[in-house]
């Protein structure tokens, strides 16, 4: 196997990268973390000038990395993979909250795999051995090569935040939400991936994490699975005083089918006094709720942006984390800004898929990651 050389700038490091792998993941490894987040070729997060050098550039999106950038040689390291050796430059600012844990190879073995909402299932994987890292990031997954419609298709990694808090570093918990046709829900979380199976995976990757230096009101938003990388925020800041300001968690769904660990939220919100708990139903009214025989004042109802509105009048102070599918995230952000919180102060964590590659729709992030 050829290995090149990357050297990344203004630091001057140096790292040994195979022709097949990834930049991106060959400096993580190397514990020189680039900025990044979804680790597919979508968002351009981990866009970098190319000073010298030829790479392949891989199956980056042609939204997230445009024609006239790839003429003025820039790349995305999740995508880019060296011809020969080359030098980037690149923003390695590393947040102080943020502890640098580098990516590394884990087998794990599958103990938990249960449905727990509409098309959603929990999974727990045990690991080999002993994982760092921060509440909010993500793992990755090899999806292994299977026959599709008679015909063989190859291994591909897909990736899943952690729900898990930061101190149990052998055992992992994941939100996995199904897509139809999708290679690994449909294909395989919700298609053939049983209890005992083995699997393998790579981490911890992102830099969605909850920040610690302070004591800012921290306002959680997911949508769907979204919740996954705030569960372990919440539990991180509660269960191991990771954390000394207020939390509140606003949890979206259609309906009660939609959303889960509604009751682990609400045990953990009647323990500790600094964190709120908001299921918000979309699509189900108060009459419904009540008609079923549940407490219609255990939800809010409207979009969970409507219900942030009608909480608060102004946000200065706080921080924002915001997770889930993009145009969730989008609205989100536009709520929180409309009531003073700056954009410095929020974090979000798109969940993309495969085809959002081809989505024109798409747009580079703003707002920090």
């Amino acid at each position: 196997m050829t290995k090149y050389t990357i050297t990344v700038e203004p630091v001057g490091r140096e790292v040994q990268c195979d022709e097949d792998q990834t930049i991106l993941d060959a400096c993580l490894r190397a514990g020189v973390w680039l900025p990044h987040s979804c680790t597919h070729g979508t968002c351009a997060t981990c866009k970098v000038d190319k000073l010298d050098g030829e790479v392949d550039l891989g199956e980056a999106s042609s939204f997230a990395l445009m024609d006239f950038e790839r003429d003025e040689g820039k790349m995305l390291t999740c995508c880019a993979k060296p011809r020969e050796d080359v030098t980037l430059e690149a923003d390695l600012d590393v947040d102080e909250d943020m502890e640098v844990h580098p990516v590394q190879d884990f087998t794990g073995t599958v103990v938990v795999l249960e449905d727990i909402a509409e098309q959603t299932r929990r999974l727990v994987v045990e690991l080999d051995r002993e994982i760092g890292f921060n509440a909010g990031q993500y793992m990755k997954f090899t999806v292994p090569a299977a026959e599709v419609d008679g015909a063989p298709v190859e291994e591909v990694d897909r990736t899943w935040s952690i729900a898990s808090p930061p101190d149990e570093t052998t055992r992992l918990e994941f939100h996995i939400r199904n897509v139809p046709g999708g290679r690994g829900t449909d294909g395989w979380v919700f298609g053939g991936l049983a209890k005992g199976d083995e699997v393998r995976l790579s981490g911890p990757y992102g830099r969605f994490v909850l920040r610690t230096s302070d004591d800012k009101h921290a306002i959680l938003v997911g949508g769907g699975t979204g919740v996954a990388p705030l569960k372990s925020m919440v539990r991180h800041a509660l269960e191991a005083d990771g954390y000394e300001g207020d939390l509140t968690l606003y949890a979206g769904g259609r309906t009660r089918a939609w959303l889960y660990d509604v009751e682990a939220f609400r045990d953990l919100a009647e323990e500790y006094e600094a964190f709120t708990y908001r299921p918000c139903l979309s699509d189900e009214t108060p009459e419904e709720v009540a008609a079923s025989g549940d407490d219609p004042d255990a939800y809010a109802y409207g979009m969970v942006t409507d219900v942030i509105e009608a909480d608060h009048q102004r946000l200065i102070g706080c921080r924002g984390y915001l997770c889930g599918p993009p145009p969730m995230v989008d609205a989100a952000l536009k709520t929180l800004m409309s009531r003073r919180l700056f954009p410095r102060d929020i974090f979000r964590e798109d969940f993309f898929d495969e085809s959002d590659k081809n989505d024109s729709g798409l747009k580079s992030p703003l707002i920090k990651r």
